[in-house]
């Protein structure tokens, strides 16, 4: 992967970790792409956990930047930084409105965040926040760029969203285990970043993925690249040169294990 070089779309990776990664900032993506019918750009933030806002600054100073903001489901680790993100844009004077899209309730959720965060605040934004609503099955348009989703297997409902721009395709799974929904969102795909918790079958966690069982998927799906983020911390630490091994082996599909601060180019 590359660090820096400019091209029509890129994935920065703000954070791979979980919620309670020590050394790993909470996963969430910084997604750089053109916008369909011109030349123009579109940015987009895939979740925004306790410790994504900070990461998403030093990687963008300019308030008006931000053009979409996605939630997959309402664990804190995934959405937690929203109040801080919506805050530092009102310091900032952002007067461009923000898109906000997630599943049914979505902007309710934030906004109780935020009252609870830094009461009365909500009332004080300067940008208008505009939500999309998108459910599993739904699709939606939003500045050029086709949306869909479909639900995981997780604690709470999490949805799992692919994104196609004119000559790009991206899946983001949140946070769960893959389905046969998400097998069919991700059908063809030119790269799927996906939750792999732990490393086997035999370890699962209730509501998580494994490594193996992301390989599976993803070459179930034909997706063309994969990224697995969202290791378990102690996982991480004790089973790298074994994760590390199995992305070696693999040869159903491209894949790579992230560092917090990578880049991925999409095209």
């Amino acid at each position: 992967m590359e660090r820096e070089r400019e091209k029509s779309v890129a994935v920065r990776f703000l954070g791979v970790g979980e919620a309670c990664d020590e050394t790993q900032p909470n996963t969430s993506l910084l997604i750089e792409a053109e916008k369909g019918g011109d030349a123009a750009s579109i940015q987009i933030l895939l979740d925004c956990g306790f410790s994504a806002t900070h990461r998403y600054f030093q990687a963008c100073a300019d308030p008006e930047a931000l053009d979409v903001l996605w939630v997959s489901h309402f664990h804190g680790d995934h959405f937690f930084g929203v109040p801080l993100l919506f805050l530092r844009f009102w310091e900032m004077k952002r007067r461009k409105p923000l898109i906000v899209v997630s599943q049914p309730g979505g902007l309710d959720a934030m906004f109780r965040a935020m009252e609870l965060a830094y009461p009365g605040f909500v009332r004080k934004l300067t940008f208008p926040l505009e939500e999309v609503v998108l459910d599993a099955g739904q699709t939606r348009e939003i500045h050029g760029t086709v949306w869909r989703a479909a639900q995981t297997e997780h604690g709470q409902k999490n949805l799992s969203v692919r994104i196609d721009g004119p000559s790009w395709s991206l899946f983001y799974s949140g946070d769960g285990r893959p389905t046969a929904e998400t097998e069919e969102l991700a059908h063809g795909c030119a790269c799927a970043v996906h939750e792999a918790f732990v490393v086997n079958e035999t370890d699962v966690v209730s509501g998580h993925g494994t490594v193996h069982g992301c390989f599976q998927w993803a070459e179930a799906a034909g997706v063309r690249r994969l990224a697995l983020v969202h290791i378990q911390r102690d996982v991480r630490r004790t089973q790298w040169r074994d994760i590390q091994a199995m992305v070696g082996a693999w040869r159903g599909v491209e894949a790579v294990v992230p560092e917090s601060g990578d880049v991925l180019r999409l095209v």
